[in-house]
């Protein structure tokens, strides 16, 4: 009986003595050398590990947001033992460093907000063309981090006349049911990137590189289809105009080979002929343009295609006339085949004086013959 009730209280002993050992190394409070809060005060569960119950209670006003605050050591044992808090374990720490963390808006992304609320709204385009200009110059704007929800336009507001807008937004809060609530306004205009002359330009000067760039413009104040660099550089202008001028693509044209009053190789093509002679433009024109010229040596005005720089091509076939018609009559009315052109006479056309109009009409018009047959006897 006497071991049996020993053996007992062994056993209670043994579970009694791993609570009192527990009970023995509670764990002591230690300062942290680097504290981040979120909320606009600082608790004593922020400043120390193993708080306790004094964990919730408030010791200091956080620093602005986005901010970092240093504390010396000293100061803060003082706070403390204020509230009843003491023991704490300090370790080799100077000073504390404490964080308010928060949600930065950058201007940008508040301008990127704004031009999304109004995309294809009230006449205008993509957000990426608008322009936005706030009243007050947002640079940048700090919430409290448990503002973690997009920007979500709860109320929107644009004056196409003037460009004005006021918009309201929405962003959920973590820490509160409610959202928070954010407004801004200003001035909203669409643009778009056209070409700009960096000089004045005359109406001959061909278009280089130094002589244009790229610039947003309003687009109220580009009329028509605006230019693009790539499309300008290598051009002429169809007027002169002067810097700062945005381009439209009405405004620039193909560079003129050939000048009026200009000196030009003419340059006749026939099968088997390539024949050049110098000539005097009559008018200007761009590659591909037809122009007329005339001839130096036979004094005549013929008409080509400028094909390079002071050139103009002759073909053979657009200086000789149509060839006439054939006649349509009864059958005993026959076709014989058309005389070949002469192409000889032709060239010494463009080379020699004029002749006579008779002399001229039978070097280039061929002749189409008919010859009546022999009436059939019945």
């Amino acid at each position: 009986m006497i071991r049996a009730t020993l053996a007992t209280i062994s056993a209670l002993l043994a579970l009694a003595l791993p609570a009192a050992a527990a009970d023995d190394f509670i764990a002591s409070p230690t300062l942290r050398a680097s504290v981040t809060v979120t909320s606009d005060v600082v608790r004593v569960g922020d400043l120390i590990d193993n708080a306790g119950s004094a964990a919730l209670i408030p010791v200091y006003r956080s620093p602005d947001l986005g901010t970092t605050g240093a504390l010396p050591v000293a100061q803060v044992l003082s706070v403390l033992r204020a509230k009843q808090v003491i023991g704490v374990m300090t370790g080799d720490i100077k000073e504390v460093q404490v964080t308010r963390l928060a949600r930065t808006l950058a201007s940008k992304d508040l301008e990127t907000a704004v031009a999304a609320a109004l995309e294809r709204r009230f006449g205008l385009g993509d957000a990426a063309n608008i322009t936005i200009t706030f009243d007050r110059g947002a640079a940048e704007m700090r919430l409290d981090a448990s503002n973690s929800g997009a920007l979500q336009p709860v109320a929107t507001r644009y004056d196409a006349r003037s460009g004005r807008f006021d918009i309201a937004f929405e962003i959920a809060n973590d820490n509160n049911p409610a959202p928070t609530k954010l407004r801004f306004t200003g001035t909203a205009i669409e643009t778009v990137e056209v070409a700009v002359l960096t000089r004045d330009i005359d109406r001959t000067d061909l278009l280089k590189s130094s002589d244009v760039s790229l610039e947003r413009r309003p687009k109220a104040e580009v009329t028509g289809e605006p230019a693009s660099r790539e499309r300008s550089v290598g051009m002429q202008l169809r007027r002169p105009m002067r810097a700062g001028t945005p381009l439209r693509a009405a405004d620039i044209v193909k560079p003129d080979f050939v000048v009026r009053d200009q000196a030009v190789t003419i340059i006749y093509q026939v099968p088997g002929v390539y024949l050049t002679t110098r000539g005097k433009a009559i008018e200007s024109g761009a590659e591909g343009d037809t122009v007329s010229v005339i001839n130096l040596q036979s004094k005549r005005t013929l008409t080509g295609v400028v094909t390079g720089r002071g050139q103009v091509t002759i073909q053979g076939a657009s200086q000789s006339a149509p060839m006439a018609p054939a006649v349509e009559q009864t059958s005993s009315l026959q076709r014989e085949a058309p005389a070949p052109i002469d192409t000889a006479a032709i060239v010494r056309s463009l080379v020699q004086a004029p002749a006579s109009p008779a002399q001229v009409a039978q070097a280039q018009i061929p002749q189409v013959r008919a010859s009546q047959a022999p009436a059939k006897s019945e």
